[in-house]
């Protein structure tokens, strides 16, 4: 049997530690943190070489960077530096994707959360489920039924990072273990639903 390509072999434990890292440093509006926190989460999620690592790094930095203010945000901004991050991902798989939708499934799911986080809407988690969901079958290729669960742990993960940003974002407190936590079972899922 062929080895499946190393965007598909990725370490759940890492990955999900790193954005862990990741969340709580945009939280924390920590931008230099995030960079170098986006540098690790790049390079074990999609296994790219390092110039494409970096260069991936800074445009997932820069997209979130737009997306952050509140309610003056850029989504347009944020969509077009995810198209040039699944640009890169693309041409380092060597596997077919259409960047633009992938970008616009990417913010989609962004702009679900934000809602659901500031009580916007009916607060159901499925509708951020769902996107999650389209998103990973779309860039993996994947069954959505085998990568539901995997979208759904990380929604939870989600929950577990609201409740951290509405008690502060203290850097020490044990939501943020519980958040790695979910992440790398979400991680986990999504490995083994990748493989199937």
């Amino acid at each position: 049997m062929p080895h499946p390509h190393p965007t598909r072999s990725f370490d759940p434990n890492l990955v999900g530690a790193r954005e862990c890292g990741a969340w709580v440093a945009y939280y924390r509006r920590k931008w230099a943190t995030l960079l170098v926190v986006s540098v690790g989460l790049v390079r074990a999620a999609f296994r790219m070489r390092w110039r494409p690592t970096l260069k991936g790094a800074w445009l997932v930095l820069r997209a979130n960077q737009l997306w952050a203010p509140h309610p003056a945000n850029d989504p347009d901004g944020a969509r077009r530096c995810m198209e040039r991050f699944y640009r890169l991902v693309a041409a380092e798989s060597g596997e077919p994707l259409d960047t633009i939708e992938a970008a616009r499934l990417e913010v989609e799911w962004w702009r679900l959360h934000r809602e659901r986080q500031r009580g916007d809407g009916d607060g159901a988690a499925d509708p951020l489920v769902a996107a999650l969901t389209d998103l990973y079958g779309f860039v993996y290729q994947a069954s959505t039924d085998e990568i539901r669960p995997a979208a759904a742990l990380r929604v939870q993960a989600m929950d577990v990072s609201d409740r951290w940003v509405a008690d502060g974002c203290h850097p020490d407190s044990p939501l943020i273990a519980e958040e790695r936590a979910l992440l790398v079972r979400s991680y986990a899922a999504l490995l083994a639903a990748v493989h199937r």
